[in-house]
């Protein structure tokens, strides 16, 4: 009788065991998902802090997304670090703490992917090209990529290593024009910002960037710029303290929202 009480209470006690196990584990579970600050999600709820290293010419459509996606994920909070793709890289190699990556071209993108940085594969989500921009009445007389080659005339370009710099490198090749810049930037911003504070008479930028700068530069469209169309990809990245928050971002990039507010700033789908 004896032996046969201890066949029957040994599983009600092993069963307690694991369903006591089981409810812990559950509740620690929950905890961690519902940490904000490690930006967990409770319920399928996003919440917590991103920080995107993004190209520093989609700073007027990713600000607007990054409050889009504020807006549709209330306890979410979006930071940007907007600068040449290539300083951007150069930080995530280093260590530098961040979720998402876009970058200007797929050259710096292949970077990250080749040290086995990002989280699945990188995704297109636009395309940008180069464009020239003067200042307003454009007193250097610029009408075509081979204006730029005068002697006396100072161009701004982007460095080579900057996806804005190498597709001028591409253009210039394709136009057989030998620029002599009086200046290479690390991004195509401080392009835009020599030309419109009048210290260049010229610069190559992105379409987008003559868009969105409010009359403060002119642009001057040249046939070679289909020479060296840009693709942007975006991508999750594998150190990322919130990897659905960061999915989460990537697939607002890519949606409608995200896709119109890149069409309403000059960007074309890729």
């Amino acid at each position: 009788m004896r032996t046969v009480t201890r066949r029957l209470v040994l599983p009600v006690v092993v069963a307690l065991a694991a369903s006591t196990a089981a409810c812990g584990s559950g509740a620690a579970q929950g905890g961690a998902a519902g940490d904000g600050s490690a930006g967990g999600a409770s319920g399928g709820r996003l919440s917590g802090t991103l920080t995107v290293f993004a190209a520093a010419s989609l700073k007027k459509p990713f600000t607007q997304i990054g409050t889009q996606f504020e807006k549709a994920h209330p306890g979410t909070t979006v930071t940007f670090s907007f600068a040449g793709s290539s300083d951007l890289v150069a930080q995530i190699q280093q260590g530098a703490p961040a979720d998402v990556f876009a970058s200007a071209d797929e050259r710096n993108m292949a970077k990250a992917t080749a040290d086995s940085l990002t989280s699945g594969a990188p995704v297109a989500f636009a395309t940008n090209t180069l464009e020239i921009a003067v200042p307003p009445g454009n007193p250097g007389r610029v009408a075509s990529l081979r204006d730029l080659a005068r002697p006396g005339l100072k161009v701004v370009v982007c460095a080579p290593a900057v996806p804005c710099g190498g597709a001028a490198a591409k253009v210039e090749a394709a136009a057989k024009v030998d620029l002599k810049p009086v200046s290479e930037e690390q991004s195509v911003t401080d392009v835009l910002g020599k030309v419109s504070a009048g210290e260049a008479d010229a610069g190559l930028v992105y379409v987008t960037d003559v868009e969105g700068a409010g009359g403060s530069v002119q642009g001057v469209p040249f046939p070679e710029a289909s020479a060296a169309v840009n693709t942007y990809p975006v991508a999750a990245l594998k150190g990322s303290r919130n990897p659905a928050l960061a999915a989460a971002f990537v697939q607002a990039v890519t949606g409608e929202q995200g896709q119109a507010a890149l069409a309403a700033a000059g960007f074309g789908r890729p």
